[in-house]
């Protein structure tokens, strides 16, 4: 799916009698990248996410795939919802059919495709959602994190370049969370961008690629790790520093670990650790600290 790279240039918005939310923006996602937005509520990601995917217009500067400037005309909107698809953050926003497969078919329909290949793009996306077994389930029967992978779905129907999600795991148990980012990483390994709106610094740190956090209507863009471990841009933008990166950087202070130790999550720490001592061990120096297996993330 994911063979276009989209562009933000100088990007500048602001809602009608309001100041600006987005000031001389500058984004870059790369194709087949997993991108997170990172800042506080109401700093403007959910408005950067509708300027990528062409629902809002920016007063100046512009939003371009592959180096072309997004043509904001009816056919030029149309054209660019089969590029990049958005997600909002509530589901019932965007489910209004009687049924799972009848919502999860809506757009697919409405571009004309025969049949057969709209059945073939539900059970495409049904699949990938781990959500088929709902197909026939009407939607106001559904929970809440069912509700958001069929809305996932819907827009994957559509067969993206690139999928932006606005805080797609708030208001999610933690296996919900589980089951939604399960489905983001099969997508990602079908071929899609993904672009992800979140103030959740630790799943941003062990997920993503790329991190773009959002302060004062700018964006500064980089590596997860290098911008999410710079305490003051952090505070700028109302964040903390992901626990992964301050247990890391006491450990660095302690002499535990070297200074170019790194870790990005739960797991890739026990094996940083785990590493440590077994150095340790082989040299004869410090207490030995035999961690366990890591489970899960292989970040």
């Amino acid at each position: 799916m994911s063979h276009q790279s989209v562009q933000l240039t100088g990007l500048r918005y602001a809602y009608p009698g309001g100041p600006p939310v987005l000031v001389d923006v500058y984004l870059d996602v790369p194709a087949g990248a997993r991108l997170a937005i990172l800042g506080a509520n109401g700093s403007g990601k959910s408005t950067l996410l509708r300027c990528l995917s062409g629902a809002l217009r920016p007063d100046s500067g512009q939003v371009a795939v592959d180096q072309r400037p997004l043509d904001h005309s009816r056919s030029g909107l149309r054209r660019h919802r089969q590029t990049v698809q958005l997600v909002t953050q509530d589901p019932d926003d965007q489910l209004f059919s009687a049924s799972v497969a009848a919502d999860v078919s809506f757009g697919p329909m409405n571009l004309d495709l025969p049949e057969a290949q709209v059945r073939e793009r539900v059970k495409e996306a049904l699949d990938l959602l781990a959500v088929d077994h709902l197909r026939d389930r009407p939607t106001h029967q559904l929970s809440f994190g069912e509700r958001k992978r069929v809305a996932i779905a819907g827009a994957v129907a559509m067969r993206p370049c690139v999928l932006a999600l606005d805080e797609p795991t708030a208001g999610l148990d933690p296996a919900a969370v589980a089951d939604t980012m399960g489905a983001l990483d099969r997508l990602q390994a079908a071929g899609t961008t993904l672009v992800l709106a979140t103030h959740d610094v630790d799943l941003a740190l062990a997920w993503a690629d790329q991190v773009a956090v959002v302060v004062d209507g700018s964006v500064t863009q980089g590596d997860p790790a290098e911008l999410l471990g710079d305490t003051e841009l952090v505070g700028r933008a109302r964040l903390r520093t992901p626990w992964v990166l301050s247990v890391i950087s006491a450990m660095v202070q302690r002499d535990i670990v070297p200074a170019n130790a790194t870790a990005r999550s739960e797991a890739s720490l026990l094996r940083l650790l785990r590493a440590e001592s077994s150095d340790d061990i082989r040299h004869g120096s410090g207490p030995a600290f035999i961690a366990p297996e890591p489970i899960g993330d292989p970040a």
